[in-house]
């Protein structure tokens, strides 16, 4: 059948984002199911693997919504979501329930969630929105930079209160990002980088459980009875997989011997049965996401769609990486998740959220054929307002 000319073409997807998600997405559902089906050996469908489902059925839900919103509206909710997003954090001191000695998580009839998910992608969403306010000139102003800084301090401020350290610290971290990318010179950065320097390192000396989970980092096998517990076994499942892995649904570390193997240490049951290649999958997956989002992100010539593509991108792999370097003794634990392979429905449903974000950035901004002819779209645009 001939189309039309009137016919609206379907809304292109970025095939570089969409096929890296794809493979996350699938590699999240098989770890999960390994993971959870141990646990449940009575249950032809694991519970924790059904929330799996779960999460990302309502992800890939709110992965549509958020394809098909305009950037002006995307634009003018970014604050309001912000300000729900901090009511939430408050509610969560107030009202939350303790898990693992952390308040993180509200509970309400048939639901529960961890508002310090939404927090950062409304946070990214509302610093992007920010910094996007006409300003004539390339370089932010000390006024500029301060304001879109105050609204990352805010929830991370709160989430340090819950604690969570780790969730704080990178919402700083991307926080910082884009004032980067939208113009404030790095000098600006050097002051409040030492500050905040110090103040984690006070924060973890005067916090007795922050103070073991270092300590668990810098000789684990010492303290392999107790904070270095996670990581020794995350060690023992990466030496037990080697380079192919002991198989699907082979791996023995996930048999309570590895707490909570399908949250934070996902990645060392991927090791475990599916070994280094299997690794390499999921690092390189998250990779191309990283190509493909910045890509997108530097294609638009408005500056808050760069703005904010580049803000989800890092929400997506900043995190991963991270977890990858805990996983592997890089770093000291910090109780951040694996995008797309975690379990958490929390989780799920905001990176897939914040992924439709993303597609649709791409969608409106697409790559146009090579023209060696043709004029360089500019790197910073001007014509947001």
């Amino acid at each position: 059948m001939t189309r039309r000319p009137h016919d609206e073409p379907l809304p292109a997807i970025d095939p570089g984002i969409a096929i890296a998600t794809g493979l996350l997405v699938s590699m999240g559902v098989v770890a999960s199911y390994s993971a959870t089906a141990a646990l449940a050996l009575d249950s032809p469908i694991p519970p924790l693997f059904f929330d799996h489902l779960l999460g990302l059925l309502l992800g890939l839900g709110a992965a549509s919504v958020a394809f098909f919103i305009p950037s002006s509206l995307l634009r003018h909710m970014a604050m309001p979501a912000w300000g729900i997003a901090v009511a939430l954090l408050v509610g969560t001191l107030l009202f939350g329930i303790e898990v693992n000695g952390a308040q993180r998580w509200i509970a309400l009839p048939g639901l529960r969630f961890q508002p310090g998910e939404l927090a950062k992608c409304a946070t990214l969403l509302a610093v992007a929105a920010w910094l996007s306010r006409k300003d004539e000139r390339r370089e932010l102003s000390t006024r500029r930079s301060v304001e879109a800084a105050a609204i990352a301090l805010v929830p991370a401020g709160l989430l340090l209160l819950q604690p969570d350290l780790g969730n704080a610290v990178v919402l700083l971290v991307l926080s910082a990002g884009l004032l980067f990318i939208a113009g404030t010179p790095w000098p600006r950065f050097v002051l409040p980088g030492i500050a905040g320097t110090f103040l984690v390192g006070l924060y973890v000396v005067s916090n007795e459980y922050a103070w073991r989970r270092i300590l668990g980092f810098l000789d684990p096998f010492r303290e392999a009875q107790g904070a270095g517990w996670q990581l020794v076994q995350s060690y023992v499942a990466f030496g037990q997989g080697g380079l192919l892995g002991q198989g699907l649904g082979n791996g023995r570390q996930k048999l309570e011997y590895l707490p909570e193997v399908h949250t934070d240490f996902v990645l060392a049951l991927i090791a475990e049965e599916l070994g280094l290649l299997g690794v390499l999958v999921v690092l390189g997956a998250f990779a191309a996401l990283w190509i493909a989002g910045t890509r997108a992100a530097r294609r638009a010539t408005d500056r808050f769609d760069l703005l904010c593509a580049f803000g989800m991108v890092t929400l997506l792999t900043v995190p991963a990486f991270l977890n990858a370097s805990v996983v592997m003794g890089l770093v000291p634990t910090k109780g951040l998740t694996l995008p797309f392979l975690s379990y958490g429905r929390t989780s799920l449903v905001v990176s897939c959220f914040a992924l439709g974000i993303l597609l649709g950035i791409a969608r409106r901004h697409p790559a146009r054929p090579s023209n060696p002819n043709a004029e360089a779209p500019r790197p910073w645009p001007q014509n947001a307002g």
